[in-house]
């Protein structure tokens, strides 16, 4: 990477908002007599300033944008992520030069194509073909430049069949096929694209993702907004953290992911007590106490990534001195058993005996769980028996993850486990003997 393609300095967009004035109260004759030369002062400087003026409604000003400063180096492919209103779309805006900045500036070195909504530059009444012509024209190609390139763009897409059909009867994963194609055969050295994953199939997500990878490597720089963190992570040499109108955070994907999920989960419970909870089995002599929940680094987490470890803490107290056994069971939330563990079972896990009060620790390093909701039911005992059992004790979320360097999440009806796996290919033709059904007789 050789050089800044993209420098923003205090970028800020605001816009101005109204909301009706209440009608309904009473209101005496001074008061409307003041509210009235207040309106006429406000709209005056509304006017002199060239703010709207609508009438009956009290404005707001909104910050959709503030403060924004950072640099994009050639060949970068950087991630936007955050929650829904954070600012993403409308800095891919201010970056694509359709919506100007109120304050800051930008500067941008070199051709910009984007994709910012679906059939951004389409028209609903003409075909497939037509729009091809139309918004290549929009983004910036020339006629010439379109037509050296159609059948590339017709051919990624796959609307062959339906490119004389007006695309107001496409569906809105065709629409987006299209209108990607057409942004992504631009030869232009920066692509700026907003949430292109979240419609279309599987199939389509992932030639996405080689084309944008492609971009890369030809040394082309690349700014995407997507929710789907496998995507951000795979894709992504760095990551843009945007909430509230404001960059909090810029950093490795993996980190800034991590930084956004956490966020994201809020005040999610981390730790619970089991003092009251619905017991299937418990005896005088020992019981568990509460449970919590920490990443493989001793973090307190009430969600992990795919692939991630985690770890089971329960405080337990006991009347008579045990050797603990704990066992896990990881349940779906519909209550299906996925696995469970126990110390009892595993060689060399036979831990100290305990008379008072003690932290028992069961930790998975890779915890091999598709995206979702799970439960634990916990088992505390000796090495004879269980004593104590809390079914449901907590909960935790998995989110995706990139856990094969591929940016494609396996399947989600293949179940709720994932597993890794190698793959061999041998040449029957020059190895007959490993031919199915031959024999050596």
């Amino acid at each position: 990477m050789s050089g800044i393609i993209i420098k923003a300095e205090d970028l800020g967009k605001k816009y101005v908002i109204g909301h009706q004035s209440e009608t309904t109260r009473y209101v005496a004759l001074r008061d409307v007599l003041a509210s009235n030369a207040r309106s006429i002062w406000h709209k005056t400087r509304d006017l002199l300033q060239g703010r709207p003026i609508i009438p009956g409604t009290n404005l707001e000003e909104v910050w959709a944008v503030r403060d924004m400063s950072f640099e994009i180096r050639r060949g970068e492919v950087v991630g936007i992520i955050g929650s829904n209103g954070a600012g993403k779309s409308t800095l891919l805006k201010i970056l694509s030069r359709i919506t100007e900045p109120t304050e800051g500036r930008v500067r941008i070195r070199g051709r910009v194509a984007s994709l910012l909504e679906v059939g951004t530059g389409f028209h609903p009444e003409l075909t497939g073909r037509e729009n091809i012509f139309l918004n290549g024209a929009v983004l910036g190609m020339t006629r010439q430049e379109i037509k050296r390139k159609f059948d590339e763009i017709v051919a990624f897409a796959e609307v062959e069949k339906f490119l004389d059909t007006p695309v107001k009867r496409y569906s809105s994963g065709m629409y987006v096929r299209l209108a990607f194609s057409v942004a992504a055969h631009l030869e232009a050295e920066i692509l700026l694209v907003d949430e292109v994953l979240a419609v279309g199939d599987a199939a389509f997500q992932s030639r996405c993702l080689g084309k944008m990878g492609g971009f890369a490597r030809e040394g082309r720089t690349v700014l995407l907004v997507s929710h789907q963190m496998s995507a951000i992570e795979s894709l992504c040499t760095r990551c843009l953290l945007v909430s509230g109108g404001r960059l909090l955070l810029s950093g490795s994907s993996r980190d800034v992911t991590k930084q956004y999920l956490g966020m994201a989960t809020g005040e999610r419970i981390r730790s619970c007590r089991l003092d009251g909870n619905v017991r299937k089995k418990s005896y005088a002599s020992a019981r568990m106490v509460e449970v919590f929940l920490s990443s493989g680094d001793g973090v307190p987490v009430s969600e992990i990534q795919m692939g991630s470890s985690l770890a089971i803490h329960v405080v337990f107290r006991v009347r008579e001195p045990i050797q603990p056994v704990l066992g896990v069971v990881v349940k779906t939330g519909f209550g299906f058993r996925l696995f469970g563990i126990n110390n009892r079972i595993v060689a060399g896990q036979t831990l100290n005996e305990v008379s008072t009060e003690a932290v028992i620790t069961c930790q998975f390093d890779r915890m091999p769980l598709m995206p979702g909701t799970y439960y634990l039911d916990l088992y505390l005992g000796d090495p004879f028996g269980d004593i104590d059992v809390v079914t449901d004790a907590i909960s935790f979320e998995v989110f995706p993850s990139d856990v094969f360097g591929t940016g494609r999440l396996p399947p989600q009806l293949a179940g709720p486990l994932f597993l890794s796996a190698h793959w061999t290919l041998k040449d029957t033709a020059l190895s007959p003997s490993f031919a199915i059904g031959t024999s050596n007789v």
